[in-house]
Parts: C-alpha cells; structure tokens; sequence
C-alpha cells in the first residue's frame, strides 16, 4: 500500500474524495470486484477523472489500486466509506419518511448535506428520528399531523386551526388514559 506522501498535515478529504469513497464502498457491495469504469459510471465522469482520483486516494492510504488492475478499499477507507453511506442513509431517510420529500431529490440533498454534517449533528438526527418513532405523542399520527401542518400553515381560517388543534389535544389526552390504563 502506498504511504500518504503529503509533506504537510493529514489534510482532511474533501467532498469529492468521501463521494468516490462512497461509490466504492457501495459498487463493493454489489459487486465481487470493482473497476474503474464502474466507477466511471456510478458517478457520471470520464475514466481518467476516476483514475486522478484513485492516485490521490491511493496516497491517502484509503484504497489498494495499481494502474490497470481492481482496486479494494483499505480497512481505513472501508471505514470512512461506510461512514459517508450511513450519513447518507440517515439524511435521506430524514427527508423521505419525516419531512416526505421525494426519493430522488431527498438522495440529492442527503449527498450534499453528508458532507457536511458533523458525527454529533448526525447522531441527533438519528435519535431525533427514535423519539419521533417512540414518542407517545410521536410515531405515525405525530408525522400526519406534521403534513397537515404543511398543507393548512398558510390557512388564516383561526376556526380550523382552533379545530385541529382541539382535536389534536382531545387525541394527546386520549392517549394519555390509554397508556395509564395499560401499565
């Protein structure tokens, strides 16, 4: 494995670099081997953009790759690979099942908001989604309230407002009895 040749400071990788992590992690796992046009492809680049950076992912010591040959992520890398995927798993699953964005366009904010988020940041998300799927006042109803939240914000109309809200505390109390009578 060739060794970081960087004379400076570890630097840290930038977002491209976690994206290509990222694709070899996931070609990895669909395939028994992966190459530089799978790559290629996944990302939507020419092969010697891939090639430019698998020399300088090389050098980082996140992948094994010699010019022609299958490349394999280090145990470093496979680390830092799964670690992006996860970010991105988390962060589209925010926006799909919570805030009920689209697929397509909640993988294409997940991609970028990856990279930006921090591990606490994350693990927030993460434990906020818990709570959301464990709270009493969470779970399904708490996510349909949100969406008619959406829908009816701009209402001005204070009597439908007044009425979902009734409703709403008429349910929370009902839930309340329901848990005291069941433990």
């Amino acid at each position: 494995m060739p060794e970081n040749t960087d004379n400076e400071p570890k630097k840290p990788l930038t977002p491209t670099m976690e994206d290509y992590l990222e694709a070899i992690f996931n070609l990895a796992k669909e395939k028994r081997v992966v190459r530089v046009r799978d790559i290629a492809r996944k990302l939507g680049v020419k092969m010697p953009t891939v090639t430019n950076m698998l020399k300088t992912l090389s050098n980082k010591g996140l992948i094994d790759y010699e010019k022609y040959e299958y490349l394999e992520l280090t145990g470093r890398g496979s680390d830092v690979g799964s670690d992006i995927d996860q970010r991105h798993q988390i962060l589209r699953g925010f926006l799909t099942d919570i805030l009920k964005i689209g697929f397509h366009q909640a993988d294409d904010d997940a991609c970028k908001m990856e990279h930006a988020v921090s591990p606490t940041t994350l693990e927030r998300f993460v434990d906020f989604m818990k709570f959301i799927e464990d709270c009493p006042r969470g779970g399904a109803d708490w996510l349909d309230y949100f969406d008619e939240y959406r829908k009816h914000a701009q209402s001005k109309d204070k009597g439908n407002r007044l009425q979902r809200m009734k409703r709403f505390v008429k349910e929370y109390n009902d839930k309340i009895k329901e848990m005291e009578t069941e433990g």
